[in-house]
């Protein structure tokens, strides 16, 4: 095992930001595959079994050391990918080492080896709601023709998994509106669930009674006994727990900005929101002294549709929240690519809400338009 560790060791030292670990002894092994990825304070250690996955957070200095450990005695490869190079370890039968390096002309190695990320729903894990949709085969395997969509899916997820790790109780609570068909969160579920191995409470809400009678029967259908369904409008829901997590994607319009005046008033501790279709601005805008962004008829809806979310993003700063507009999927996939994530912050300092709140309204009197989102948390509340 020392040597082992002492080769980890080297492809660590060597800048090598990926690890895989493949090639078990025997077929009876617990983990088929294990994988490590660097990230900004160490590495995520994720194992694979046939049927799921588990994730383990380490620091750099641990990193070599836990590898070594579950090397040893299971597994007969390692691959170490840096920008540059190939690192591969090959372990006999006997435990004698065999240490190769390829690359090192410049050239960068192809690290997702033919397309296998480091998803956190990977392939060859069987996912119910994934099969159903189309998405997945029933052993697993990645459909060609959806692999688009396997991608934004776990973009989504991603988006979620970098700030749930500092989820410390033992229950969350989530509300997701306008859920729709809800594949997207039967999956979220099984994510929080199997994955992170927390035990949720979800609700889905749709204006839709067919759609909601038609995922109840599929919650009770994959055994999620945490995810009920719920016709109603987001507009005045009353949740039934303290909200954790507010979940909105592609809510129409001003139907977002009910899902976050309510996120904000629950004080739940994480958003993610996805808008769709931000029209209200379009029909309100009446420029001061810039005619030109008025003047073409779809600069002016791509611009009012970025003010829109500009305006959410500093709403939420405003109300407390370190907000985040970052792009959900690559714009060859869809337009509607902006998702605002927003995490309730211990405490924000005032000069902060000032300055957002400036912003804010210094927009609005540029342009002559008064959001939803205004009117119900600032105007509504007397703060101007």
């Amino acid at each position: 095992m020392q040597k082992i560790k002492e080769y980890l060791c080297k492809m660590l030292d060597e800048g090598c930001a990926r690890l895989i670990i493949s090639n078990p002894v025997s077929k009876q092994q617990e983990y088929k595959k294990i994988t490590a990825e660097k990230k900004k304070t160490g590495y995520q250690i994720s194992k694979y079994t046939e049927k799921q996955v588990f994730h383990e957070n380490l620091s750099f200095s641990d990193t070599a050391e836990k590898c070594a450990a579950l090397v040893h005695g299971a597994f007969k490869q390692v691959n170490g990918f840096s920008e540059e190079k190939e690192h591969i370890l090959l372990i006999s039968k006997k435990g004698e080492c065999r240490y190769t390096v390829k690359g090192g002309s410049g050239k960068k190695v192809d690290t997702d080896h033919n397309r296998q990320k480091n998803y956190i729903l990977a392939e060859g894990v069987s996912v119910p709601p994934l099969v159903d949709m189309g998405v997945f085969t029933k052993d697993g395997k990645v459909i060609n023709s959806m692999y688009r969509k396997y991608k934004q899916i776990n973009r989504f997820l991603e988006t979620v998994d970098d700030e749930i790790s500092g989820f410390k109780a033992d229950t969350l609570n989530v509300i997701d509106f306008g859920c729709g068909k809800s594949y997207l969160t039967f999956v979220l579920y099984y994510y929080l669930t199997e994955i992170k191995g927390i035990k949720v409470n979800m609700v889905g809400l749709d204006l839709k009674k067919d759609v909601i009678e038609k995922c109840n029967l599929a919650s009770q259908k994959y055994g999620y006994d945490g995810l009920c369904f719920e016709l109603g409008d987001i507009n005045g829901y009353k949740a039934p727990f303290e909200v954790d997590m507010v979940v909105t994607l592609h809510a129409c319009d001003t139907a977002t900005d009910f899902a976050l005046y309510n996120a904000v008033n629950w004080g739940a501790r994480m958003i993610f929101s996805v808008p769709c279709c931000q029209h209200e601005l379009n029909g309100q805008i009446k420029p001061a002294s810039l005619d030109i962004l008025s003047r073409y008829g779809i600069i002016q809806e791509r611009f009012c549709a970025l003010a829109t979310d500009a305006v959410r993003g500093n709403i939420l700063e405003y109300c407390g929240y370190k907000t985040q507009i970052m792009e959900f999927i690559d714009l060859d996939h869809t337009p509607k690519n902006i998702l605002i994530r927003a995490v309730k912050r211990p405490s924000t300092p005032e000069k902060t809400k000032k300055k957002a709140l400036e912003e804010i309204n210094a927009l609005i009197n540029q342009f002559g338009f008064e959001p939803t989102l205004y009117k119900l948390l600032i105007r509504k509340n007397d703060t101007v």
